[in-house]
């Protein structure tokens, strides 16, 4: 048997594209109470799924072999969408790099396993742009994924998901298991996680400026310089990205889901405290903001070229970024008062 040895994100002339209809499948989404798997288990509702099964960590410790297995077993799925990860931001990266690559590299490896012992129609992972290399130019192409090491700080984390391609790529090759892999930018949006310390930079700032607002704080403290530039996406496009890459693709090429624009964390602070009326007009921010610059940056400069995911999905991001913010931030002083907001 002669195999196709090309890097998946080089593979894109002949991509495997054939259409795989959603209703009537049932389907695991690991991950599926969380922020993300949320959207995604409602939307596959939309297409029509018979039956969704959301593994509860309680239930299933998908970091044990023994653990996917029994999921297998119970849930006996058509298709496996794999979102579940270990993750935070730059703080609980720095605290947790064993933990996290451990964690995210034992989750794919057994259950990307299970589903060629059970004969899988379909593997869907869900990767992170926390795997291309610091320095990649801007904007990040498929085809740069591999030309470097990550940023320190997501090396742990970002190389265990790109692994994960890898298993799924030779898995295809030997085995024939179909699948497909995406890489979403930071996403944001309502029910995300607002803990402090685990958070990423969107809602930790939501936060800490409409806290500041009930408290009648002058001032709110923020990590490094402000001069890194990111770019952000907000989940109802993200979910829909993948269940189009689920529908869509059935080998692991690399495909961003981006918005396509990139803002300097400097520029998105000034934004979150206009809009939540902690800064309303540029006059009220001088000696508002402390910038910390003992604490790091991160890479220096994230934004994604879309064009593939736009070419073999037909998707694009639909929510402008102010909009999406404004939701999110409309929801966070929603359920404020609940402790799970702040967890």
């Amino acid at each position: 048997m002669s195999h196709d040895f090309t890097p998946p994100h080089l593979r894109t002339q002949q991509a495997d594209t054939s259409r795989t209809d959603l209703a009537g499948k049932r389907i695991v989404v690991t991950g599926g109470s969380g922020f993300l798997g949320s959207v995604v288990v409602n939307k596959l509702r939309e297409r029509g799924a018979s039956d969704i099964v959301v593994p509860r960590s309680a239930d299933y410790d998908l970091t044990s072999e023994d653990a996917c297995k029994r999921l297998f077993d119970d849930a006996r799925p058509d298709i496996v969408l794999h979102l579940a990860a270990e993750v935070g931001g730059i703080g609980a990266n720095r605290d947790n790099p064993g933990r996290y690559f451990f964690a995210n590299m034992s989750m794919a490896m057994h259950l990307i396993e299970q589903a060629r012992i059970n004969n899988l129609e379909k593997f869907v992972q869900v990767g992170t742009i926390c795997a291309y290399p610091k320095d990649t130019p801007v904007p990040f192409t498929e085809e740069n994924l591999w030309e470097g090491y990550p940023e320190e700080t997501n090396a742990p984390y970002g190389i265990a998901k790109k692994a994960a391609m890898t298993m799924l790529d030779a898995y295809r090759m030997q085995y024939g298991l179909r699948s497909s892999y995406v890489l979403p930018v930071n996403l944001y949006g309502p029910n995300d996680n607002f803990n402090l310390h685990s958070s990423h930079v969107i809602p930790a700032l939501i936060r800490k400026c409409v806290e500041a607002v009930d408290t009648g704080a002058d001032s709110i403290g923020v990590w490094g310089t402000g001069s890194a530039s990111r770019e952000f996406l907000y989940v109802d496009d993200a979910a829909e990205g993948i269940v189009r890459a689920a529908e869509t693709m059935n080998e692991p090429i690399p495909i961003n889901l981006g918005a396509s624009f990139e803002v300097k964390i400097k520029d998105l602070v000034e934004l979150i405290a206009r809009l939540t009326g902690f800064a309303p007009s540029a006059s009220d921010l001088q000696n508002k903001i402390r910038w910390d610059s003992t604490k790091p940056d991160g890479q220096p400069r994230r934004c994604l070229d879309t064009t593939r995911a736009k070419n073999l999905l037909g998707w694009q991001a639909e929510v402008g970024f102010e909009e999406g913010l404004s939701r999110t931030i409309e929801w966070f002083r929603e359920h404020r008062d609940n402790p799970k907001a702040r967890m």
